[in-house]
């Protein structure tokens, strides 16, 4: 298999902002009346803007319309970019490397608004051809939507490329669409052990992501 493009996810890959993400959503559940159950941001991981403030108004219990859901915690994220990108140890120099080798794509289930925010802020806009929302799809992550119409919109199969994935949902959608899967796992969110099964190489930082990994077989 010979890799023809690179997608990265954005949250918890190249930006540590799951923890800026449970924060603010935790808080604006507990605000609101709600109730933030144990399993809560493990499932919340992955998922569209459209399936996490249902979630968030139907589940936990908030009490605000989805839309409004949406709206209020986006801004509180907003406002979280502005004051600091919270980018990753070497992700920077990780996009460079794998940019002189193959175009790149990001497939985030942020929202539109926070991957722009996020991308432009810290220059890496440039060394991406393509970047896509979950919200821009019809299914979030586990299921594959985000990577296929990445890849679709670079002109490549699939099959043919390689994605760069942190979370348990994350891997499960670049697998289901057929791509080879990198895992840059968080400590504090671990890897289910059926997700774990799915990646070809298993990495503890970006600086060894490289174009020699990224092209080898399992």
């Amino acid at each position: 298999m010979r890799i023809t493009a690179v997608v990265f996810d954005m949250d918890g890959v190249l930006i540590d902002s799951e923890p800026v993400w449970e924060r603010v959503r935790r808080d604006y559940v507990a605000e609101k009346g709600g109730q933030w159950l144990p399993d809560t941001q493990k499932r919340l991981m992955g998922m569209s803007t459209g399936e996490w403030s249902q979630y968030l108004s139907a589940d936990l219990g908030v009490g605000e319309t989805p839309d409004t859901v949406a709206d209020e915690v986006i801004e509180r994220m907003a406002a979280h970019y502005d004051r600091k990108v919270p980018l990753l140890p070497g992700a920077v120099e990780a996009v460079q490397r794998l940019s002189e080798n193959w175009p790149l794509g990001v497939a985030s289930s942020s929202p539109r608004a926070l991957i722009d925010t996020v991308l432009g802020r810290t220059g890496l806009i440039e060394f991406f051809d393509v970047t896509f929302s979950t919200e821009e799809v019809d299914r979030g992550k586990p299921a594959p939507d985000v990577y296929v119409a990445v890849a679709g919109f670079l002109r490549k199969k699939s099959t043919d490329c390689a994605a760069v994935e942190d979370s348990s949902n994350g891997l499960r959608a670049a697998h289901a669409a057929g791509m080879r899967v990198i895992a840059v796992p968080r400590p504090e969110y671990p890897l289910d052990a059926d997700a774990r099964a799915l990646a070809t190489h298993i990495i503890d930082g970006l600086d060894e992501l490289t174009p020699a990994l990224v092209a080898a077989g399992s």
